[in-house]
């Protein structure tokens, strides 16, 4: 090495070194930044839950756990029960899912194997777009227009036909008010709709071509090809994308409480009013003048948050499981 050499290493190790350190730094500071967002995550939501359970403690403490199993709900003489808004809550959002998931599905096929190239795009647009419609509006296009449809033509046709089929009998009971559960969760499944449909379509497009083509090589019809190869391929999507629209059913407020009635007890028949937990949180907090009153629409949303966090919890173990599978 000549002179000329060893002076100009010399030279340029300092300024490598101070590279090498200033990358360290961004680096580390880099690592810091996405740690404290991940924990800024956990500290909102363990703060949301002590807040619930703070507010909370007088209606746990002057009811007990029987404040979940009670149906009563009388607020002038402060009795107040959650088991009538979280059957509402659970029964149309199941409803929603048993109308939703079959349509999105469907949705998401014809536009991933059988739609023509040319209308894929504006057909997947339109549904992304329903997602963008404000809840109150699905409520007031529900209260206005669909429920006129179920009350004249949709709930006696059901009572006529399903209401005498034994074992059905129960389940479609009744006078047809036009609102109630069954409306209710006609409109959360258009609501959930895009969000399920949007996943679908997407996890549905990740199937290699290859897979594809080497599946219809053997003379797979394309119902075979997705029974058999695209849905196997992608039911951790799948699962994700009906997860997801659960969630968006079980929390939805406006809508529900618009054709739901708002009615405080248990019925078997699903035409008969009944209510949601976030439908008596936003009918009745703006009411509640008593403390007690006040604490049992909170414990209510703590309720709501348990079962937001058990199906979360329970889509994660499904998850976990088809991985091993």
């Amino acid at each position: 090495m000549t002179i000329s050499e060893q002076s100009m290493s010399a030279h340029d190790r300092p300024e490598v070194l101070s590279a090498a350190k200033r990358q360290r730094l961004q680096d580390a500071i880099f690592i810091r930044t996405t740690w404290l967002c991940a924990m800024l995550v956990m500290v909102v939501l363990f703060g949301v839950f002590l807040s619930l359970l703070w507010q909370s403690l007088p209606a746990w403490r002057a009811l007990g756990i029987e404040f979940i199993w009670s149906e009563r709900w009388s607020p002038a003489k402060d009795i107040y029960g959650a088991a009538a808004p979280i059957y509402g809550t659970l029964v149309t959002s199941v409803i929603a899912l048993i109308i939703g998931v079959p349509l999105s599905f469907g949705i998401a096929i014809f536009l991933t194997e059988l739609c023509p190239i040319p209308l894929r795009r504006p057909i997947g647009v339109a549904i992304e777009l329903l997602a963008g419609i404000p809840s109150i509006i699905y409520g007031l296009w529900g209260f206005f227009v669909l429920a006129p449809i179920m009350q004249t033509k949709v709930q006696p046709f059901l009572i006529a036909t399903l209401g005498h089929v034994p074992g059905l009998e129960v389940l479609f009971d009744g006078a047809p008010y036009g609102i109630g559960m069954l409306t209710a969760g006609l409109v959360l499944a258009i609501m959930i709709l895009p969000f399920i449909t949007s996943i679908t379509r997407d996890v549905f497009t990740t199937v290699p071509v290859l897979l594809r083509e080497s599946a219809y090589g053997m003379g797979m019809t394309t119902w075979e090809v997705v029974f058999y190869i695209i849905i196997p391929y992608t039911r951790r999507g799948l699962i994700g994308g009906v997860m997801l629209g659960l969630g968006r059913a079980l929390g939805e407020t406006m809508a529900v409480t618009f054709v739901i009635g708002n009615s405080h007890r248990i019925a078997a028949s699903l035409l008969a009013p009944a209510t949601t937990i976030s439908a008596t949180i936003a009918n009745e907090f703006s009411e509640a003048t008593s403390g007690m009153y006040t604490s049992s629409l909170v414990a209510l949303g703590l309720i709501l948050f348990f079962i937001t966090f058990g199906v979360l919890a329970l889509a994660k173990w499904v998850i976990g499981r088809s991985e091993r599978f």
